[in-house]
């Protein structure tokens, strides 16, 4: 099994947020605390190296002491970019990593043994894998083999794939289904009106959470 030291979690917030009028999505606050802090609070105890994928003026994202990776692509090119920008940071910055492994900087409450779950569906058929929730795909949050940077980098420059699934598809994907759960882990702020869902989603998970500690 994939072991967490071959693994770089990528945190992409490298988009344009224009469903919220181009605000600093990362940084819209539930219950007072950021969404990007959320994010990075669930990943840390999951995995060892985690960097953030954003564009811009990076000086807003400094006290949160993670590295920070641009896309390497043009023109805000989608969730590909910031994946193979994640892979070309790992393969310079920690070359024994195998794997690059994503979550949405918007998905404050995804599970908290997301990677565990999604490193354990690799197998020799399936060399990729993709969250899901109740029959519906979750593209942002995908695991990757880093051999694929140069494909993917193709994809996005020579061929204009920009959306996740048509490049995965050429791959084999095991689905990963977080069914279980009772509630959509995936849920993730798109407009300002989704901020007072996701205060009372909030709710919500923090009990399910303490329901379910050992």
């Amino acid at each position: 099994m994939l072991s967490t030291d071959k693994l770089v979690a990528v945190i992409l917030a490298g988009g344009q947020a224009r469903r919220m009028g181009g605000v600093d999505k990362p940084l819209t606050e539930i219950n007072g605390q950021p969404l990007l802090q959320y994010v990075i609070d669930r990943a840390k105890p999951q995995v060892e190296h985690l960097v953030l994928n954003a564009n811009g003026d990076t000086d807003r994202y400094a006290h949160y002491g993670l590295p920070i990776q641009a896309d390497i692509v043009p023109d805000f090119a989608g969730p590909l970019a910031g994946v193979v920008s994640a892979m070309a940071w790992a393969r310079a910055f920690h070359p024994e990593a195998t794997h690059v492994i994503t979550m949405a900087a918007d998905t404050p409450f995804y599970p908290a043994d997301y990677i565990a779950r999604m490193v354990s569906a690799l197998d020799e058929e399936h060399t990729l894998a993709c969250a899901s929730y109740k029959g519906r795909t979750q593209p942002v949050f995908g695991l990757w083999p880093i051999d694929l940077h140069n494909d993917m980098h193709h994809a996005l420059t020579e061929e204009g794939i920009h959306k996740v699934d048509l490049f995965s598809a050429r791959f084999g994907v095991a689905d990963v289904a977080f069914d279980d759960m009772p509630y959509n882990p995936f849920f993730n702020v798109n407009r300002l009106e989704d901020v007072k869902q996701g205060e009372q989603l909030l709710a919500e998970h923090v009990a399910y959470e303490a329901a379910t500690v050992v």
